[in-house]
C-alpha cells in the first residue's frame, strides 16, 4: 500500500523521525541557499571567494540530493514509471506494486553496499576534502541514505506481498 500523503500525520517516533528528516534537509538547503550567493558575491565584489566554500557546496548538494530522495521514498513521492500498472486489475496492480518495491529494495541495497565500500576506502587512503575535513565523513550519506531507502521499501514490498495473501472478498 502506498503512502498518502493526505493521511494524518503519524503519531509517535516515526513522527518524530520525519521532522528530524525534515529538519535537517531544511538546515542543509538554507546553506546553500545562503553560502552559494555570498561565494558569487565575494568573487565578483573581491575577486576572491571562500576557500572552503565550493567543496562544502558540493558536499551540500549531495547530502541534500540524497536526503531529499530519502525524504520522497518516506511519502511515496518518487519518481515512478506506472502506465502499465494503471490498466492491471486491482489483483496484479498489487502484485506488479509489491515486486515493485521489493526490486526497489535490492537496487538500493546494493548501492548502499557499494557506496559503504567506497566510504571505506576513502576513509583506509585518509583522503581530505577540504580544510583537513575527511572525505569519507562527508560520503557517509550515499550507503546511509540508500540503505535506508532499501530498508524503506523492503518493509512496503513486504506488506504489499502480504496483503496479497490476504482472503478476497467479494460482493454477493
Amino acid at each position: 500500500m502506498r503512502i498518502d500523503p493526505r493521511e494524518p500525520e503519524r503519531a509517535g517516533p516515526e513522527r518524530a523521525l520525519h521532522r528530524v528528516e525534515d529538519a535537517v534537509l531544511a538546515v542543509l538547503l538554507g546553506a546553500i541557499v545562503l553560502l552559494a550567493p555570498l561565494q558569487i558575491a565575494l568573487r565578483e565584489l573581491f575577486g576572491a571567494g571562500l576557500a572552503w566554500a565550493d567543496p562544502l557546496l558540493r558536499a551540500l548538494v549531495l547530502w541534500v540530493g540524497l536526503l531529499g530522495a530519502l525524504a520522497a521514498s518516506r511519502d511515496g513521492r518518487q519518481i515512478s514509471i506506472d502506465a502499465i500498472s494503471r490498466v492491471l486489475p486491482a489483483r496484479a496492480r498489487a502484485a506488479a506494486a509489491a515486486l515493485t518495491s521489493l526490486i526497489t529494495a535490492g537496487i538500493s541495497g546494493l548501492v548502499a553496499y557499494h557506496g559503504a565500500r567506497f566510504v571505506h576506502s576513502e576513509f583506509q587512503f585518509e583522503s581530505v576534502a577540504f580544510s583537513g575535513i575527511p572525505a569519507w565523513l562527508l560520503e557517509s550519506v550515499i550507503p546511509f541514505a540508500f540503505g535506508w531507502i532499501a530498508l524503506r521499501y523492503l518493509l512496503l514490498g513486504w506488506a504489499e506481498a502480504r496483503s496479497l495473501r490476504a482472503p478476497r472478498t467479494e460482493a454477493t
